[in-house]
């Protein structure tokens, strides 16, 4: 077993883990796992893979890669030169290119029939609300070419009752119209002032940088309005949790979490750092809200701010 193979070994042992836990949270396969921790590199695919799987084991165990593969560079292969890959590379882009320009085809006339049966159906909407309004049109024709006979000798008094008429009438309307529009406009304003007096309280939380492989929060809160960070297992997953802003902190929780296995803490002005070991088996909450970075591993720090910053 080589030293570094050795290493990584007892930093699993350390944190309770199996090889399964660790196939399980790198999706890397147990046999490679195996190889790495003999040093028989060999059973790798190759010398990418070699330092690619070392660093994501050493990410598993809470080991820094970058400090590990430099203290063993004698034990790890060395990258293949750049130019033995650039013939594979052609290969690759000639051989996708090749397959591009045989596939298209079969993606224009997959797209060709929905979008000519979309023409169909709008022709006919079209040609059916063309031809609805014609059957109608004669009746209200009629109707206005009787009374205009008759209104010729009602000018006068048409306009006298309107004058005279208009006045309980027009009060009437502008009642009805004056009324429900004070009322709905009351409505209306009332909301929209409560939720602008709302809004200031609000928690807020902003992704504001990254510092490596951490992705900063930034958490606002109203004075005095206690937060609460919650982490819940729907798997197997290694969490860690400290007070403070990276691993040198108070250690708050440190483990492995298991299916319905929950923990919550309070965020305080120290800020809070939060470490996943397989993101998709853990949900992480702050304030109630789910916090997702969209990574396989995540490395989460809230950093508090006082509301307004």
């Amino acid at each position: 077993m080589s030293e570094l193979g050795q290493q990584l070994r007892e930093a699993r042992l350390q944190k309770g883990m199996s090889l399964d836990d660790v196939q399980e949270m790198t999706k890397i396969r147990k046999r490679y796992l195996e190889a790495i921790e003999a040093g028989d590199y060999k059973v790798l695919p190759g010398s990418f893979y070699v330092r690619a799987f070392i660093k994501t084991y050493a990410e598993a165990v809470g080991l820094n890669p970058d400090e590990l593969l430099e203290g063993h560079q004698q034990d790890v292969p060395k990258p293949e030169p750049e130019a033995t890959m650039e013939p594979v590379i052609q290969k690759r882009a000639s051989r996708a290119a090749s397959e591009r320009n045989i596939s298209w085809l079969p993606t224009v006339l997959m797209w060709t029939f929905p979008i000519l049966i979309v023409v169909v159906i709008y022709l006919y909407a079209v040609k059916s609300n063309d031809a609805a309004p014609d059957k109608p049109t004669p009746p209200p024709a009629q109707n206005q070419t009787e009374p205009t006979g008759q209104g010729e000798q009602t000018p006068s008094p048409g306009g006298a009752q309107g004058e005279g008429g208009t006045d309980p009438a027009g009060e009437g309307a502008d009642e009805t119209e004056t009324d429900p529009g004070a009322e709905t406009g009351g409505e209306v304003t009332d909301p929209e002032e409560g939720n602008a007096e709302e809004q200031p309280g609000q928690l807020t939380i902003t992704e504001d940088r990254k510092e490596g492989k951490n992705t900063v929060y930034k958490i606002s809160a109203p004075p005095g309005t206690p937060v609460k960070v919650e982490i819940k297992a729907s798997g197997t997953s290694w969490v860690e949790v400290y007070r403070g802003y990276n691993s040198t902190g108070e250690k708050l929780s440190f483990g492995m979490m298991n299916a319905g296995d929950s923990v919550s803490f309070d965020l305080d002005g120290q800020g809070m750092y939060v470490k996943s070991g397989y993101s998709p088996a853990t949900e992480i909450k702050v304030g109630g809200q789910v916090i997702k970075d969209g990574k396989t591993s995540s490395r989460m720090l809230f950093e508090p701010v006082q509301a307004g910053e």
